[in-house]
């Protein structure tokens, strides 16, 4: 039987990546109290890890893209974690992490990226309380990571 956010994962053309091995101490999923915590997860998209600083080297359409790549890899996070992404009943908080220079200002323009991928996937249980975080550098020099709380069905 096919999954009802698969299928949907299927109808928009989008596929997880494999999850991602944390980098460090930590795992990537804890589930606690019927919410799912989803460690930060980086940009890859073609297998290729997205670099550099929104402002200097990485372009708006670029930055968004990478903010959607972070988007599927906690998906591929939650289906691991979960064995299905029908066990997800909402998207509770996403917290968006910018790569970007001291004068770039549109982080919530780049953390769209994931939140309209989550609202595309999940409809109305995909909206979600959420921040977006410019930060001078993040772990392996990405250019966004994006981290997330979510509840699911027992």
């Amino acid at each position: 039987m096919t999954d009802t956010i698969e299928a949907k994962l299927a109808e928009l053309g989008l596929t997880l990546p494999a999850a991602a091995a944390p980098v460090a101490a930590y795992v990537p999923v804890v589930v606690a109290g019927g919410l799912a915590h989803v460690s930060g997860q980086l940009p890859f998209i073609d297998g290729a890890l997205v670099k550099g600083r929104l402002g200097e080297d990485v372009s708006v359409e670029d930055g968004t893209a990478a903010a959607k790549a972070c988007g599927l890899m906690i998906l591929a996070q939650l289906k691991a974690a979960l064995g299905s992404l029908d066990k997800v009943e909402r998207i509770v908080k996403l917290g968006a992490f910018i790569n970007s220079t001291g004068d770039f200002t549109a982080q919530p323009q780049i953390a769209n990226g994931v939140s309209e991928l989550m609202v595309a996937v999940f409809g109305d249980a995909g909206k979600h309380a959420r921040s977006a975080v410019g930060v001078p550098v993040l772990p392996l020099g990405a250019a966004v990571e994006v981290d997330a709380i979510v509840a699911i069905r027992p």
